[in-house]
């Protein structure tokens, strides 16, 4: 079972997340967007957007250096345990409170606003099912595990697991020991994985990131300004 939820589960998931993106962008290019529905309703959407995607990418941010980033980096730093535990924890829990909230409201949107409902697509509501459930899964387990309870170092474990799955070396006796709530939000973050190229989610991959350093554009007036002359 350890095999097969933890090497299994995550090379299948990554196969589907990289197969399935060349097979979206041949074949559905123009469904490669977010379809906006700003004209349609934007109260709740001026407040909801920035709050989901500002807490997502800082969520996603401390994934990164939680994972990816060993402990003995951190420790050559200067960064000892205690203060990684401190910053990691109360960044963690604002973060996902932001990304629940502003989860919350672009869900009240769509239920409350009608046209909006109706533009709501089944990819759109498995994403949103899988997005609140692995989110719920890693407050809970930030709140629960590491704010309220005694702490868990998933650094030891669930890091050096991950790691080994994105070099090829996976150890699920790593993972065995693990609280449910971190195998489960790792697992749920495994489905998410493997239905990104199917959902509106693949509009990441087109921000515009070549807009913060083009060149300003100069805009002319058709017809020219007639000047009155003063003699």
């Amino acid at each position: 079972m350890n095999v097969a939820l933890w090497v299994v589960v995550p090379y299948i998931a990554l196969t589907i997340f990289v197969v399935g993106h060349v097979w979206r962008w041949r074949v559905d290019q123009f469904g490669w967007t977010t379809r906006t529905t700003q004209v349609l309703e934007s109260r709740l959407l001026r407040l909801g957007s920035p709050l989901f995607h500002l807490g997502a990418f800082a969520a996603i941010g401390g994934h990164v250096l939680g994972l990816l980033v060993p402990k003995s980096l951190t420790a050559a730093v200067g960064v000892d345990e205690h203060l990684y535990h401190l910053v990691s924890v109360s960044a963690g829990t604002v973060a996902g409170l932001m990304v629940v909230a502003g989860l919350g409201l672009l869900l009240a949107r769509r239920l409350t606003s009608p046209r909006v409902r109706r533009t709501t697509t089944r990819a759109d509501k498995v994403l949103f099912a899988v997005l609140a459930v692995t989110i719920a899964l890693g407050l809970s387990a930030t709140v629960g595990e590491n704010l309220l309870g005694g702490g868990y170092d998933y650094r030891a474990t669930i890091a050096v697991w991950f790691r080994g799955v994105l070099t090829f070396h996976p150890d699920p006796g790593l993972m065995a020991g693990v609280p449910p709530l971190f195998r489960l939000h790792a697992l749920s973050a495994w489905v998410l994985t493997a239905i990104w190229p199917f959902t509106r989610l693949v509009h990441v991959w087109s921000a515009p990131l070549a807009y913060l350093w083009r060149p300003y554009v100069v805009y002319r007036r058709r017809t020219p300004i007639h000047r009155s002359r003063h003699v």
